[in-house]
């Protein structure tokens, strides 16, 4: 049995939990959000304060999705409540990023800005210098997206370490050809 799907997901106050056949629907202050799950490896069970999530079959594959299953409802459960963000750095020389609308308008070093078109649910916000995104939102899986889009645009490279990385990213520095010698 999964020690991960073992584990009962906590119910916040002010959230809802309603459990239809096959899906869970979670409502709370920040918004509402729909998790599947397959009826034939596990079955979700409430009560006052807990979700709780059993495997039904033996099978390998059911023991993988039993801890699965539990995950992405703690996710739902915790989304709605807290919500998730990423917070994302550009280092450069004359690199930027400022919101438009529904649009992040990035300078990093191409001969053209870079316009990335915020999708519904997910909100990005900059500070004054242009130089911290911060992505957020209540779908974790949503947030990691948009979060490696804006990433990929101007990835960190390995020489100066220019480009939009994760804030507590490490990048892996390398020597140039100079200090070879």
């Amino acid at each position: 049995m999964s020690r991960i799907g073992k584990t009962p997901i906590p119910i916040p106050s002010g959230v809802e939990v309603k459990i239809t056949d096959g899906a869970v629907e979670v409502k709370g202050p920040k918004g509402q959000l729909k998790q599947e799950f397959n009826p034939e490896y596990v079955s979700v069970e409430k009560d006052d304060k807990f979700i709780y999530v059993k495997s039904i079959s033996t099978a390998k594959n059911a023991k993988a999705m039993h801890g699965l299953y539990r995950s992405l409802i703690n996710n739902v459960v915790v989304g709605v409540s807290k919500g998730f963000q990423k917070v994302l750095q550009i280092e450069g020389v004359g690199y930027k990023a400022a919101v438009k609308g529904r649009t992040l308008v990035l300078s990093v070093g191409y001969s053209h800005d870079v316009e990335f078109k915020i999708p519904d649910g997910i909100t990005i916000e900059t500070d004054k210098k242009g130089v911290e995104i911060t992505v957020s939102g209540i779908d974790k899986q949503l947030v990691g997206l948009v979060a490696s889009q804006i990433r990929a645009v101007r990835p960190p490279e390995p020489y100066k370490g220019k480009g939009i990385r994760y804030k507590d990213e490490q990048i892996r520095r390398k020597m140039g050809k100079a200090a070879a010698k």
